[in-house]
């Protein structure tokens, strides 16, 4: 095989990113803007110069093969590098002002240093700042009140997904709530998905529980429990050292994860700052 049969045009690149990324054909194609003919046209020519399968299908997912799995970094890399070019030849520096929205407990687990990297590059954007749950960030977006905002995923079209959330219980060790009946819960929000995930798994398993706390913010649902009132289903990046995180072992079951997506408003798809923070977003907690 010449070296010229195995170039990897962009296109096809980014297709079998997006594909991986979006996990299905349909939320791939909303986001490269290609119809599922030509998507799939892209990912056979990519997998023809590889000369490897990439992606098994089934009926409903795409999943990564060894030879995929090796790619995909490689993959992100180029088309990283391939906007820092096009970023390089802009003449006109990016202005204007972003309404950005992101729940409390992403703030220091992910966006810190992503909101460095882009005050550092694009010094003359002014970038406002609204914590919130998701709850309140998706209708705010609908409305035009935000631009760009980080927010639990609620359906496969959200926003480009960026990473799964680990859930787990957490409960006060000196205080065994857990074997109590019903389970004494502290709660989210009702209409969050890290409220509707703890309840659906505690019914399936046909637990019986009570509602004793709830609560829009992440602090409010840890100080119950650090006070030995009731357990909760917290993301595992938010569980302070002194609380046990609880299993089937004690009597709870397993927690599904939450997948977290990057949204831009409609109304901001125009705006060079809001797509450019958008973007810096996806690509910088893509990458870590």
């Amino acid at each position: 095989m010449t070296n010229r049969s195995r170039d990897l045009q962009l296109d096809w690149l980014r297709a079998f990113v997006a594909a991986v990324d979006g996990g299905s054909l349909s939320a791939a194609c909303r986001v490269v803007h290609r119809s599922p003919a030509a998507l799939s046209m892209q990912i056979k020519k990519l997998e023809q110069a590889a000369a490897v399968p990439l992606l098994l299908r089934d009926a409903r997912r795409f999943a990564l093969t060894p030879a995929g799995e090796r790619l995909l970094p490689k993959a992100r890399e180029v088309l990283l590098a391939h906007a820092a070019a096009q970023s390089a030849l802009e003449t006109v520096p990016v202005t204007g002002h972003v309404r950005f929205g992101f729940p409390e407990d992403y703030a220091a687990a992910h966006l810190g240093p992503a909101l460095r990297r882009f005050a550092q590059t694009h010094p003359e954007v002014e970038v406002e700042m609204v914590c919130a749950q998701s709850t309140v960030l998706i209708p705010a977006l609908t409305a035009g009140d935000l631009d760009v905002a980080l927010v639990t995923q609620d359906r496969p079209s959200r926003g480009t997904r960026l990473f799964d959330e680990a859930y787990v219980w957490v409960g006060l060790a000196s205080s065994p709530v857990w074997q109590r009946d019903p389970l004494p819960l502290a709660v989210f929000e009702p209409g969050s998905m890290a409220r509707k995930m703890p309840e659906q798994a505690l019914r399936r398993a046909g637990r019986r529980y009570r509602i004793a706390y709830q609560s829009p913010s992440t602090v409010g649902l840890l100080a119950v429990v650090q006070s030995g009132l009731a357990v909760a289903a917290v993301k595992r990046s938010s569980c302070p050292p002194e609380l046990v995180q609880l299993d089937t072992r004690h009597g709870l079951p397993p927690l599904a994860r939450l997948q977290v997506a990057a949204v831009i408003a409609s109304s901001a798809r125009k705006d060079a700052a809001a797509q450019a923070l958008h973007d810096h977003v996806v690509e910088e907690l893509r990458r870590s």
